[in-house]
């Protein structure tokens, strides 16, 4: 007899032959990191099915309803240059967008938009719905089934939790925080997945019996609240930007009603009040076992670990057009229900709240993402992908990011190409899954621009200049979308090239121009591009001394100033990159054993050994490998090639 979730089979044969279809790539989990994965695989043309345990939760948004953000917005951009679904659909669905960090410059502007959550759930699976080669299915995933090969498996097929098999050439694992996900809400915990899901409590088991290692990850999110119970008045109204820019490039305008947003503050009650109660707290009572994100943490993790701070933002933020609910970023807690309503009717404006979700930490199986390659296939699994929060990464635009690398390569796999792999000089998408595979991770990765040795080369206006070409190859991008880039492209050089050879002579109309901009008058003539260099001029303004100015479109218009005034730093970066290339470039065996070549310490050749990095760059980026061991490495290579 077999016994699998609770059916019995009365013979192995009958067990087996339960095939109900037969797909080269199948899905399991419909998040962020599985639509995007989905998507670009049935658009490569094979034959793809998703999995969700609950078709209402596809692209859901457990956490805030946003799309974008610092560095993030960078990805979501990277992700449409791609071929990608993220931006479009968050372009159709959002109530209020920002771009963020304009004072600092262009290498970390970041756009970030509020989004109405059940619209963007809506137009993600209706666009699943109707795409060619995908089928979407409800089901949960209970065992990844395979064979074994020469000590490694294959995978050939998923189980569904009533038994039915689906066989398959490739799985892309995307089940985000549901692999034997734990609610905590102060000493109260149960089995449970977000915003109320069943978890998926049985794929574990499976993964662990392929040898998967699995890491225990948290996350947490806030409380929801009443609109009507909200008194805005004692607090800061965050409006949208007056023009909103859109994360689509194929996007041309945006006019919308904006919603706003609200900004208050915690105090010295609040704090009374959580501190009094820490000890209740899941974080600090010794329930929770996961590492929870640095860079989001609770609010009672804030104030043990920020003493001195008076007061912490709390954001209230919509969470759509047609409901009542508020989100309210940055009280992410796992304090029992009683304090959270206590604490959060000290914050002004929130004195007579009434909460209508409580807030809650989650706990969930991950997996050590070192047993990846960088195009995201197990080491030791042919044809198993993994992509999104089950990788210990955090948010929707990192899961989304790897969904779609995930996804492009199985499609690539299944038609026997070489994979895609973005390096770090080419995206921050390069960036997040080299970090993930190479350095690992025991906490919820969470992208940054400071994570980016080339940030000011990978910004996210540029995105499709450096990655659009790269889609339209694979094939995700039309002929008329490239064919707009390349025109794109020859504006913004024919454009420098004019600025360049364009001089301005002294004039009474030019001096006057230069000083109402405070600007030092010009006693010489003058190229156009060396007056855009000066910090307080910019290309539109000059425009008014610029006679000869051809008509020009806003995404050519910025390309055009930026690259002419961080001309000096970007060709600096550029040569860093050349260095970071030819690292790169020199590739390391699978088959190479670490332990016998001399001179290695040994904690490197462990780490090495381990690892199995695919290039001499991968390997400088090891914790744990010195720039020593890097040469002695180089060394082995240069003494190998000669013999």
């Amino acid at each position: 007899m077999k016994y699998l979730a609770g059916f019995v089979w009365e013979s192995e044969r009958n067990y087996m032959e339960y095939v109900a279809g037969e797909y080269d790539v199948i899905v399991v989990g419909a998040g962020h990191a599985g639509c995007e994965a989905a998507l670009a695989a049935a658009r490569l043309g094979v034959k793809t099915a998703i999995f969700t345990i609950n078709m209402d939760s596809i692209a859901n948004m457990p956490c805030n309803p946003n799309i974008g953000g610092t560095a993030k917005g960078h990805l979501v951009r990277e992700i449409d240059a791609l071929g990608g679904q993220m931006g479009k659909n968050a372009d159709k669905t959002l109530i209020q967008s920002k771009i963020l960090n304009k004072a600092k410059g262009p290498a970390v502007y970041s756009l970030r938009a509020q989004i109405d959550r059940r619209s963007y759930q809506n137009e993600m699976k209706n666009t699943l719905e109707l795409q060619e080669n995908l089928d979407v299915k409800q089901g949960e995933i209970v065992e990844i089934l395979r064979e074994e090969k020469e000590g490694n498996y294959i995978i050939t097929g998923v189980r569904t939790h009533t038994g039915t098999i689906y066989k398959c050439k490739v799985a892309i694992l995307t089940t985000g925080t549901f692999l034997k996900a734990k609610i905590i809400i102060g000493d109260v915990s149960y089995s449970g997945g977000p915003d109320g899901l069943f978890p998926a409590d049985r794929l574990s088991e499976s993964l662990k019996e392929m040898g998967i290692e699995l890491i225990r990850l948290k996350t947490g999110t806030p409380a929801r609240l009443n609109r009507r119970s909200i008194d805005f008045s004692k607090m800061e109204e965050q409006p949208g930007d007056e023009t909103i820019v859109p994360f689509s490039f194929e996007t041309e305008e945006i006019k919308r009603d904006q919603v706003s947003c609200y900004l208050t503050y915690t105090n010295s009650k609040t704090h009374e009040i959580i501190r009094a109660n820490i000890h209740r707290s899941a974080l600090y009572g010794g329930l929770i076992e996961g590492v929870g994100p640095r860079y989001c943490p609770s609010i009672e993790d804030k104030i043990v670990r920020f003493a001195d701070k008076e007061s912490h933002q709390v954001f209230v933020e919509p969470m759509g057009l047609n409901t009542q609910e508020m989100y309210v970023q940055g009280m992410s807690t796992s304090l029992p229900e009683d304090v959270q309503i206590e604490m959060m009717k000290t914050v002004p404006g929130l004195e007579n709240v009434s909460v209508m979700r409580s807030a809650y930490a989650i706990e969930y199986d991950g997996i050590n993402s070192m047993q990846l390659n960088l195009s995201l296939e197990f080491k030791h699994i042919e044809g198993l992908f993994s992509a999104g929060q089950i990788n210990g990464s955090s948010g929707y635009e990192e899961a989304g990011a790897q969904g779609i690398i995930a996804g492009i390569n199985a499609a690539r796999k299944i038609k026997g190409k070489e994979p895609l792999i973005l390096d770090r000089s080419q995206a921050y998408i390069g960036v997040l899954i080299d970090d993930l595979i190479t350095k690992g991770t025991r906490e919820p990765y969470r992208m940054m621009t400071s994570r980016s040795e080339y940030r000011l080369l990978l910004r996210q206006d540029n995105a499709d200049i450096r990655l659009t070409d790269i889609g339209y190859r694979i094939g995700l991008i039309s002929e008329e979308r490239y064919s707009k880039l390349e025109k794109k492209k020859r504006e913004i050089e024919e454009e420098i090239k004019r600025l360049n050879n364009t001089h301005v002579p002294p004039s009474e109309k030019v001096n006057a121009f230069l000083i109402s901009k405070n600007s030092t008058p010009i006693k010489g003539g003058i190229k156009l591009s060396d007056l855009l260099k000066r910090p307080e001029l910019d290309y539109d303004s000059i425009k008014a001394i610029d006679e000869k100015r051809p008509e020009l479109s806003f995404q050519v218009r910025e390309q055009v100033e930026i690259t002419i005034k961080y001309e000096g730093y970007i060709k600096r970066q550029m040569q860093q990159v050349e260095q970071f290339k030819k690292l790169e470039s020199r590739k390391l065996s699978k088959d190479i054993d670490y332990s016998t070549i001399k001179g290695l310490r040994i904690e490197a050749r462990q780490k090495l050994d381990k690892a199995k990095p695919e290039s001499v760059g991968q390997a400088s980026r090891i914790l744990g490998v010195s720039p020593a061991d890097i040469s002695v490495l180089l060394v082995y290579l240069e003494q190998h090639r000669n013999k």
